[in-house]
């Protein structure tokens, strides 16, 4: 029942991502026909807080301005040309009940789109447009995420139990609206940044000894990773602490866990876990505990750059 339930779910959905995919490129078609230059508003999202305090939640899925694509630019005829491409892919992906990576896309016409990165964009383009997420397109990440520790759970006909092995390594689940059957006895979850940190403690038993739930995102986190580790923290009830470099990119890590990214501003609401604790070794320690300056980095010029997200 459960099972038919979701299927239900996943098709009107996505008769309703083509019904909205339809009535675009019909409004497109249109305006053309009629000697008119189409004109296409994307709404744009901002995801950072601007109170000095930091004591604030920030209102992440508020619309921060408006761009307009029409064709009397060169660039933005451009534009309209990718976006249409890709659009056609996807409805093609939703028509088919079948699933494509972004890679996969770019790979259709490479010639045309020259660069992974304009897909990319243009992928978020039409999650704005559309008003969805990127998984209710079809279009997937491969997951590259890493879960260990006292958990067991199912992805569509296929179980990954953690629990008679809580020191064994499980890559994160790609379709993550397909996980249910969440059982854990963990007390709380911690996330580490770098793989080798997780595989340190693997080898040390660390959740043999301790009961948690340990993931890496080996790095910045892509969406399986994030969208699995709100799953778990939605379902259990658990508190989630995570333990990054004490580094601009450390902390860019951390608050990408925390409030999402600013690519995916617009999705941020899905993604974001604003209670998630930060563990570690702080700047303030520096002083704190008269660490020699010799034990410290220098901050490069590329560490400086990205310390201003």
């Amino acid at each position: 029942m459960e099972i038919n339930n979701i299927m239900e779910g996943k098709n009107s959905s996505s008769h309703m991502l083509q019904k909205k995919i339809r009535d675009f490129t019909g409004s497109i078609v249109e305006s053309i026909s009629n000697g008119r230059s189409p004109v296409i508003y994307f709404n744009r999202f901002s995801n950072y807080c601007t109170d000095p305090s930091g004591n604030c939640y920030c209102s992440h899925d508020t619309v921060k301005g408006v761009e307009i694509l029409t064709l009397q630019r060169e660039y933005h005829a451009r534009r309209l040309d990718i976006l249409l491409r890709v659009l056609l892919i996807v409805q093609q992906l939703l028509q088919e009940n079948k699933h494509g990576s972004k890679r996969d896309i770019y790979y259709m016409h490479p010639s045309v789109f020259r660069e992974q990165s304009v897909v990319d964009r243009t992928i978020n383009d039409i999650c704005i447009l559309l008003q969805c997420s990127r998984h209710n397109l079809n279009v997937v990440s491969v997951a590259k995420g890493l879960v260990m520790g006292w958990l067991r759970f199912s992805e569509a006909d296929r179980i990954t139990n953690c629990l008679s092995h809580p020191d064994t390594a499980h890559s994160i689940p790609v379709h993550i609206e397909e996980v249910k059957d969440i059982i854990s006895v963990a007390d709380y979850i911690l996330v580490v940044e770098k793989e080798s940190v997780f595989q340190r403690l693997a080898n040390d038993c660390f959740c043999k000894t301790n009961r948690c739930i340990v993931i890496t995102g080996r790095g910045y986190p892509d969406i399986p990773t994030r969208r699995f580790l709100r799953l778990l923290t939605e379902q259990l009830k658990l508190p989630v602490y995570c333990l990054v470099d004490c580094d601009p990119y450390g902390f860019d890590i951390l608050t990408t866990y925390r409030f999402g990214s600013m690519q995916m501003a617009y999705d941020a609401k899905i993604m974001r876990l604003p209670e998630i604790q930060w563990i570690g070794a702080f700047p303030s320690d520096v002083e704190k505990y008269s660490i020699p300056q010799h034990c410290l980095l220098p901050m490069t010029t590329e560490g400086s750059k990205q310390r201003q997200f």
